[in-house]
């Protein structure tokens, strides 16, 4: 069992702490957030509350799980690591290269275990998909298509920080979309390119509220990405390959998994359908890197894909603005 601490108590920091709250690995003593009403939520589940992240010398706190907004990321996870912290952070791990790798070296300086929540690799579909890739089943990958579009949103204040064209510039990749490109990199490797087009067509959000990625990768594949902030939830993964492909539709938002429905067409054979049941992918992410933490099995994203998913998060927003096809890495 490690002791953490939640940093920022929103909407996604309060689902960790309820997520949390049975778990056999992870358990959140603190909850750290400079706004009183975000404090309350837990409060309620018993957990003790700070307001800044001077809270984190108390030694009874092993890791710190980072629900702070993204521009936050690259300095919290340094200052966590210099206090001899593990550190998970919700997506996206950082908005630069330069961050990430600032906050990579740190961690690895410190020796402590550094998570991000990319639950989506986490899901049981997902995972068998990945096998089926590596196995060779599917022949050879050749393109995969993502969507993970939601409404939520049009619930938020305007001055809220995740509509805003400042803090969240390219508002459908940081809220969605950088799930995609990270299922991407799972499956194809390392992106080189990108084609991004964004627009606001049927919202007033100052950063957008539907994006279409083209991601070219280095040994030929494409993934073709699309983020929606007004369309009612939509989710779906397909992987395109030489012999076969798979179609994974999500029933629910993450937040709350009701399962997923899986199709395989393989050549020369009908379309088999599965249904994969609802699973704590979040969670099971977080006790993930717990254990990793523990010095139990490694935490299974690399640092190296965490580094290829913020360079394509980088020159993903670059295209958006520029409308140019983009080189991931380049600014890095």
């Amino acid at each position: 069992m490690i002791n953490a601490a939640v940093v920022g108590l929103g909407w996604w920091g309060q689902k960790i702490v309820a997520d949390l709250a049975d778990s056999e690995h992870v358990r959140v003593v603190l909850g750290v957030d400079v706004a009183e009403s975000a404090r309350e939520g837990a409060v309620a589940h018993g957990i003790r509350v700070a307001t800044s992240l001077d809270a984190l010398a108390d030694e009874t706190v092993e890791a710190v799980i980072l629900c702070t907004p993204h521009r936050f990321h690259g300095e919290q996870i340094v200052a966590a690591a210099k206090a001899g912290k593990h550190v998970f952070c919700e997506k996206p791990l950082t908005a630069s290269g330069r961050e990430a790798r600032a906050a990579i070296a740190a961690v690895r300086a410190a020796g402590v275990q550094l998570g991000i929540g990319h639950e989506r690799r986490f899901e049981p579909a997902v995972r068998e998909l990945r096998e089926m890739c590596r196995s060779g089943e599917l022949g050879v990958p050749l393109v995969f298509e993502g969507n993970f579009s939601q409404d939520k949103f049009l619930d938020l204040p305007a001055d809220n920080w995740r509509l805003s064209a400042a803090d969240a510039p390219v508002g459908p990749l940081s809220a969605t979309g950088i799930h995609m490109v990270d299922l991407a990199i799972a499956v194809l490797g390392r992106p080189v390119e990108v084609w991004a087009r964004l627009g606001t067509h049927a919202t007033t959000f100052a950063n957008g509220d539907t994006l279409t990625i083209t991601l070219g990768f280095e040994n030929g594949e494409t993934a073709l990405v699309t983020a929606i902030l007004t369309t009612p939830f939509a989710g779906r993964v397909t992987v395109l390959g030489s012999k076969a492909w798979v179609e994974i539709r999500d029933r629910n938002h993450p937040e709350l998994p009701r399962g997923w429905d899986v199709t395989t067409t393989r050549r020369g054979a009908e379309p088999e359908n599965v249904f994969f049941p609802p699973h704590p992918s979040v969670r099971e992410n977080l006790e993930a890197f717990a254990r990793a933490a523990a010095g139990g099995a490694p935490y299974p994203v690399s640092y190296e894909e965490m580094l290829h998913n913020v360079d394509a998060f980088e020159a993903i927003t670059r295209s958006a603005q520029s409308g140019l096809v983009e080189r991931v890495g380049d600014s890095s």
